[in-house]
């Protein structure tokens, strides 16, 4: 049967990774110790480098103490982010390198050409700042120290001179260029002074240059002219505008709306607001008589009305003046409106003209003191470079000359070492960590579960010896009290006793299981029989030191008879069948009537019988022994066979119609293993004490069928009472 497919396992935690190192420390230690040395080797041929270095200071122009307006952040702008780098790359330039080259005359010396020279040297010599200094370290690694230290000081005297050099020229070029600039400004001066003066006499302006003062002299202030003008010029444009709605209103009203509205206007001339109220009095007072029964022939009332009239005529006449006088003062106001339009036409354009001329006068000005200002600038500058360039400064300043150094930097050993060590042990757990995954062996019961979908029986210690030789009671036996147990339980049906065990392959403790299961279910009351049924390399005989010459080959060929060929072992409870004379057609004989016969002979003397087989997966006969007997127990080596291998196994038993009761989980070290240290941790609790005496040991006769009987009681007496684990 196929097994399922199933999901990838799950991801290990920490303690099996701890567990994967533990298992491959063998391959770590090794490959740790192959990189440690490869670093060592490394090391040990890699030619010897010295260092010599020199120490310098680098001044930027104008640090010296003379400073001048304006000068104060110059250090600043020249000292930014770049500074260092770019001074790192002067030094190793090819102009200083070839300044070195020539002073020490290293194309002779090293018998090279310029190019390969400069190459070399482009190669060892290396700059750093010493950080938040101004000093630079100029390094310098060789295999010769003496030439070491003196290409450092040529390199560091050639970045001197060049930097002496440059900065000698940079301030010829700055001086020359701002004696230049002086004289360029105070030609421009001199042109804005020029047309300064012509400004002043053309427009008559008197310019105290000192006090920062100005006049004309026919004055500034036309423009103050101008706007008295236009306010006289609105007054009267008003007035006429009211004559005109004056005279307007008279002509509209008549009779007492006239008389009405004459008499409130406030002019020198005006007599209405007399004559109106005298008029009104005296037509009261006609009314009035009126009103007492006087007739219009009385002669009072004759007088009144004689009065009202003349008052009448001179109130009309008075209107009428007052028109004209109107229209009089309309027209001279009309008049004075256009002399005083013409008047102030001439004030504007004046102030006009007189404004241009000022602002052209006050740039003109503006312009001179601004050069003027500029050119007192510039002649300070160069009196102040002047004073600069006569001081002697030094732009590079050394402070450490480099000296012959007397141990080498290069090779690094402790660092080269420490690195290897490292390097060697990440590698070497690399190499573990790909090793196990790459390693699809048995490990773990999980994995038999998974792929088996059979019961792991038991977990079997590494190293166990044969358990009857032991002095005592070995704590290694309470594994294989859980395999008997456990094989007790997984059978179906108790009538199954006859049990072939086989693997995959040579080499997997496939009889030295056999053999100890064998004494344990002797121990346990057990009858017992072993048959040596490995027909190539039979090797049960050896653990007895018995003769294998008469066996189960001479039982299948011949007519012996079964007490002929079964042997009784020094231990009670426990038989043996070696194989015998080893055939020509081992499968052959092995598939026969009389070996289906003999299985059920034993089956019915013995309570338990253990067949012993070749590899499975080597030969064929092991198949056919599988198809014998009632049950199959594989034995896997922790470790070794490959999980398709052990699947081809089972896959083997059942075709032939085996069936399989279960796995033992052979070899496994459960002192570094740690999954497998909680199923073997009691066994030293568990195990019997030293002074319990040993069973008695029985007849060598082959036991009867009633004995058989009776032992199977007894020990299934005493399994019910062990652990099922």
């Amino acid at each position: 049967m196929n097994p399922p497919t199933h999901q990838s396992e799950a991801a290990l935690h920490a303690v099996d990774y701890w567990q994967v190192i533990k298992n491959r420390y063998g391959v770590i230690l090794l490959t740790f110790l192959l990189v440690f040395m490869t670093a060592l080797v490394i090391t040990y041929v890699m030619p010897k480098k010295y260092e010599s270095k020199a120490v310098v200071q680098v001044r930027p122009k104008g640090t010296s103490t003379v400073l001048m307006p304006g000068m104060e952040n110059r250090n600043l702008v020249e000292m930014n982010q770049t500074f260092f780098p770019t001074e790192f790359e002067v030094i190793r330039s090819q102009k200083t390198l070839d300044a070195a080259i020539e002073d020490l005359d290293l194309v002779n010396k090293w018998n090279s050409d310029p190019e390969s020279v400069r190459r070399t040297l482009r190669g060892i010599v290396d700059a750093q700042n010493i950080r938040g200094t101004a000093l630079i370290e100029i390094r310098v690694r060789y295999n010769d120290p003496k030439d070491a230290q003196m290409i450092a000081k040529a390199v560091s005297e050639a970045y001197r001179e060049r930097r002496t050099a440059q900065q000698g020229e940079y301030a010829s070029q700055a001086l020359e260029q701002l004696s230049n600039a002086v004289v360029a400004q105070k030609d421009l001066v001199e042109d804005k002074r020029k047309l300064l003066s012509q400004i002043i006499r053309q427009e008559g302006i008197i310019y105290h240059g000192d006090k920062n003062e100005f006049q004309g002299s026919r004055g500034f202030d036309e423009a103050d002219q101008a706007e008295s003008v236009a306010r006289a010029y609105d007054e009267l444009d008003r007035e006429k505008i009211q004559l005109e709605s004056q005279i307007e209103t008279l002509l509209k009203y008549d009779g007492p709306q006239l008389m009405t509205y004459a008499s409130g206007l406030s002019l020198p001339d005006n007599i209405i607001p007399v004559l109106l109220p005298q008029f009104q009095a005296a037509e009261r007072e006609y009314q009035a008589m009126k009103s007492s029964g006087y007739g219009e022939l009385h002669p009072k009332m004759v007088q009144l009305s004689t009065n009202l009239k003349a008052m009448e005529e001179d109130l009309v006449e008075a209107v009428a003046n007052l028109r004209e006088t109107l229209k009089a003062k309309l027209e001279l106001s009309k008049e004075q409106l256009s002399r005083l339009k013409t008047r102030m036409d001439s004030t504007i354009d004046d102030a006009i003209n007189q404004g241009i001329a000022n602002q052209t006068f006050i740039d003109a000005k503006n312009d001179f003191e601004t050069a003027q200002r500029l050119l007192e600038t510039l002649q300070v500058k160069e009196i102040a470079e002047k004073m600069q360039n006569k001081i002697t400064e030094e732009p590079i300043i050394i402070h450490e000359e480099p000296v012959v150094s007397q141990v080498p930097v290069s090779p690094n050993v402790t660092l080269n070492l420490a690195l290897g060590a490292v390097v060697g042990m990440v590698f070497g757990i690399g190499v573990a960590f790909f090793l196990e995954y790459l390693d699809t062996s048995v490990k773990s019961l999980e994995d038999v579960e998974r792929y088996l979908q059979v019961p792991v029986l038991a977990v079997i210690p590494k190293d166990v010896g044969v358990l009857y030789k032991q002095s005592g009671m070995s704590p290694d036996a309470e594994a294989y009290r859980i395999l008997r147990t456990n094989i007790e339980f997984n059978r179906k049906n108790p009538e199954d006793n006859a049990i072939t065990v086989v693997s995959g392959g040579a080499g997997e403790g496939k009889s030295t299981t056999l053999v100890n299961l064998a004494y344990i279910c002797a121990q346990g009351g057990y009858t017992t029989l072993m048959i040596d049924a490995d027909l190539r390399r039979p090797r049960l005989h050896t653990f007895f030191d018995i003769n294998n010459s008469v066996g189960l080959t001479n039982y299948l060929t011949t007519e012996l008879m079964l007490e002929d060929v079964i042997l009784q072992t020094p231990v009670d409870n426990l038989y043996f069948m070696p194989s015998g004379i080893l055939p020509a057609d081992a499968a052959g004989i092995l598939n026969s009537r009389r070996m289906s016969e003999l299985i059920q002979d034993v089956k019915q003397r013995f309570d338990l019988v253990l067949v012993d087989s070749p590899p499975i997966l080597g030969v064929s006969d092991a198949s056919v022994l599988a198809s014998e007997v009632d049950l199959t127990m594989i034995v896997v080596q922790h470790r070794k066979l490959p999980r398709n291998m052990l699947m081809r196994v089972k896959q083997a038993v059942e075709n032939v119609g085996g069936h399989v009761i279960g796995v033992v989980l052979n070899n496994v070290d459960v002192r570094s293993d740690s999954q497998y240290q909680y199923y073997t941790s009691y066994y030293t609790y568990y195990a019997p004490a030293e002074s319990q005496p040993l069973p008695s040991q029985a007849a060598p006769s082959a036991p009867s069928k009633s004995t058989s009987s009776r032992a199977s009681s007894r020990a299934a007496a005493d399994d019910s009472k062990q652990d099922l684990y």
